[in-house]
C-alpha cells in the first residue's frame, strides 16, 4: 500500500478474545512463553485488554463481552488490528471498495483514531493509528 511506510516493527496483529481472559494470559504464558506487556483489567475479574509479546511479536487479547452493535469486538473471537498511517485516506478507500464498516471511522478514549470492517469472507479488522509497541 503507497501510504504505509516501510518499518521493521510489526504492523499487523492478531487480536483474540477469551471467555476467562486473565487465565488465558498465564496460560499463554505458562505454554508458549508469551509476556505481559500491558494489561487493562475490566469489571468483574475480565481483561478489557491485553498486549502479549513473543520475540518481536505481538497478540491482543481481552475478554468476550455482551453484544454492542456500535462495537463488533465485544463479541468476536478472533480479528485483526493493523497500525496505519494515514487513516483517513484507509478508511476512504476502504468505503470505496465495498467493505462493511462495522465501527465507522472515530476517535478513541485511548488515543487511537480507528474504524473495524469487514472482508470479503466476513472476518473483522481493525485499522487504526494505535501503536502497541508504544507502549514498550
Amino acid at each position: 500500500m503507497a501510504e504505509q511506510a516501510k518499518t521493521s516493527v510489526p504492523t499487523i496483529f492478531p487480536c483474540l478474545r477469551y471467555e476467562h481472559a486473565p487465565e488465558a494470559i498465564e496460560w499463554l504464558d505458562k505454554a508458549f512463553g508469551f509476556e505481559k506487556q500491558f494489561v487493562v483489567p475490566g469489571a468483574d475479574d475480565t481483561i478489557a485488554h491485553a498486549q502479549l509479546r513473543l520475540g518481536s511479536g505481538m497478540i491482543m487479547i481481552g475478554s468476550g463481552g455482551k453484544p454492542d452493535p456500535r462495537n463488533p469486538w465485544a463479541t468476536e473471537r478472533f480479528g485483526t488490528y493493523v497500525v496505519v498511517r494515514d487513516i483517513e485516506a484507509h478508511y476512504a478507500r476502504a468505503k470505496a471498495a465495498g467493505a462493511k464498516i462495522e465501527r465507522p471511522l472515530a476517535d478513541t478514549d485511548y488515543g487511537s483514531r480507528e474504524y473495524s470492517a469487514r472482508d470479503c469472507g466476513g472476518h473483522l479488522w481493525s485499522f487504526g493509528t494505535y501503536d502497541p509497541y508504544a507502549e514498550s
